[in-house]
């Protein structure tokens, strides 16, 4: 059996709306049919016509068979429509978009593929029995996919406990979040107070720290101050101890001079002077003695 490439349920209405279609196109045909015979029964009396009467009879013909097939397909046109109709009141139910490419409509080969299938299904169809199986027809639309629906209501119930479970643990993990920020904005403004005071105070000891520093630098300069005073002083009080050691040394010199001077004057000099000699003499004739 040929396929049309969509799934069997799909297919089967497919079947349907073929016999659908090829029971209307029989009815067509007998019709078309019917005028030929009426011609023949009701024109076709005599042996022989004229050419005028030819002419009348097929623009009378020409005229009924031109109706009755563009009233049919007309209604051919009509049941199409109020197929695609259904097809799309069904998907719109379930918020789809079908769309239509009419150029495949006139694709010979896609064409030749539902000929091909008719005749399959045709010919199978012939060799089973006379009374036709049951087919599913289309889903009424107030009835549509319920099947489906229950799926989907029950997969969308689904997902909405999951959300809501989700959802309550965003909200403990959301409250869990804002004790831990109120906990951490509560250490920010204690430690900023105490980073206040810690700036207060350091502050105060700046301010005290500075005040030290300038009354020791005050107090270095007047001590330097004193300090260079007094080095003036001691070095003029050293000059003047200076020339007075070197007054004092020559004056002492002077004295030594006129103490020894005034030693060799004496008696006692002279002979100690005396004995110095006569010993040295002796020490040399000693040597003398020695040596020989």
């Amino acid at each position: 059996q040929a396929e049309l490439g969509v799934n069997e349920h799909h297919q089967n209405e497919v079947v349907s709306y073929m016999r659908f279609a090829r029971f209307k196109r029989g009815m067509c045909l007998k019709t078309v049919d019917s005028c030929f015979q009426d011609l023949k029964d009701s024109r076709l009396v005599e042996d022989t016509f004229t050419v005028d009467e030819v002419i009348d009879m097929l623009d009378g013909l020409q005229s009924v068979v031109h109706s009755e097939v563009e009233s049919e397909l007309i209604n051919t046109t009509y049941t199409n429509v109020l197929l695609l109709r259904q097809l799309f009141s069904q998907a719109e139910k379930w918020y789809l978009k079908l769309q239509t490419d009419v150029s495949d409509l006139e694709n010979r080969e896609l064409l030749d593929q539902v000929a091909e299938f008719e005749k399959s299904e045709y010919t199978s169809s012939n060799k089973k029995s006379t009374a036709d199986p049951i087919k599913p027809k289309l889903t009424p639309l107030h009835e549509g996919g319920s099947e489906l629906l229950n799926k989907t209501v029950a997969h969308l119930q689904e997902e909405n406990e999951k959300l809501k479970t989700r959802l309550r643990t965003i909200e403990t993990q959301a409250t869990a979040a804002l004790d831990e920020k109120s906990k951490l904005e509560k250490s920010l403004r204690d430690l900023q107070m105490i980073q206040g005071d810690q700036k207060n105070n350091a502050n105060q000891d700046i301010t005290e720290l500075e005040n030290k520093v300038a009354a020791l630098k005050s107090q270095f300069e007047k001590t330097l101050n004193d300090s260079t005073a007094n080095q003036k002083f001691l070095e003029e009080d050293l000059m003047t101890t200076k020339h007075d050691l070197l007054k004092v040394q020559d004056q002492l010199s002077t004295a030594e001079k006129e103490l020894e001077k005034k030693f060799q004057q004496t008696a006692a000099y002279r002979n100690m002077k005396e004995i110095l000699t006569k010993k040295n003499e002796q020490i040399k004739d000693l040597r003398r003695r020695l040596s020989k």
